[in-house]
């Protein structure tokens, strides 16, 4: 009985799920079907609601761009920023975290006012940048901008500041110095914070474009953000290739996140305890 009052109360809540649900899947599911039209079919009035089946417009991306080649620097990209910031951005925030040094709290400000600024601001001394250390049109001068991360930094510190300060002091009463704290205690009681902020990089860095649209001009060495959007014509874009080539290029992501999703919830949720 107290089962059937609680689900007819509750049946709203599902009802406006399930139609948040459908809100959220139904851009994938016409990504879907207009994959796999034919361009007369993907732009007609009324629009077709059924595909042909035309499976071939997904070989034809591979056809006509260095998919695989754009696939694997996508996947360089990523992992290295990935690494990159999982290891910079968790030592910068035990630092601001937990060690007391002056103008710490000066300079962690200061480091915040970057999340307020456009990255649009600050592209022309990036590109001067990267162009002064000859990495123009190279994966180097793709990668290096996002090595380090001032929203990781701040996510990192506030777990941190969630750890109980007792086994820090353990790990010091027994000799331990600051880095090996860090390095063998801090660090794994923070992975669940580590794996939140490495999926957040993951996804950024994946759909990155702006910065990679400016840096290379080598179809080869674009990732696919950037090739893709040269399937993009100026007086006709043919939608199916597009879509085949989006779906493609976002498999890897939800993938991952179905892999990782109770983990990215955990670690977000942790994050804000404190």
């Amino acid at each position: 009985m107290g089962r059937t009052l609680i689900r007819q109360k509750l049946w709203p809540v599902h009802v406006i799920l399930a139609v948040g649900a459908a809100a959220m899947v139904t851009p994938f599911l016409w990504q879907a079907i207009t994959s796999l039209q034919s361009t007369g079919e993907s732009t007609s009035v009324p629009p077709h609601f059924l595909p042909s089946w035309q499976w071939g417009n997904y070989s034809k991306v591979f056809q006509d761009t260095p998919f695989a080649e754009q696939f694997w620097n996508s996947v360089v990209q990523t992992v290295v920023r990935v690494l990159a910031q999982v290891l910079f951005c968790s030592m910068a925030a035990y630092a601001f975290a937990r060690l007391k040094f002056p103008g710490r709290n000066a300079l962690f400000l200061l480091m915040l006012a970057v999340l307020m600024v456009p990255s649009q601001v600050y592209l022309l001394p990036q590109y001067q940048l990267v162009q002064n250390m000859g990495l123009l049109n190279t994966l180097g001068g793709v990668v290096l901008p996002g090595l380090f991360s001032a929203f990781g930094t701040f996510m990192l510190r506030q777990f941190f500041l969630g750890l109980p300060d007792e086994v820090e002091e353990a790990a010091r009463l027994d000799g331990a110095g600051t880095f090996r704290i860090f390095w063998s205690v801090m660090l794994p009681l923070a992975k669940p914070g580590l794996i939140s902020m490495g999926v957040l990089t993951v996804l950024w860095s994946w759909n990155d474009l702006l910065w990679p649209l400016v840096v290379v001009n080598d179809d080869t060495k674009m990732p696919l953000t950037v090739g893709l959007s040269t399937l993009q014509g100026e007086h006709l874009t043919e939608y199916p290739l597009l879509m085949a080539g989006s779906l493609l290029a976002s498999l890897p992501m939800i993938l991952l996140f179905l892999a990782a999703q109770r983990r990215i919830t955990e670690g977000i949720a942790l994050t804000g305890t404190k």
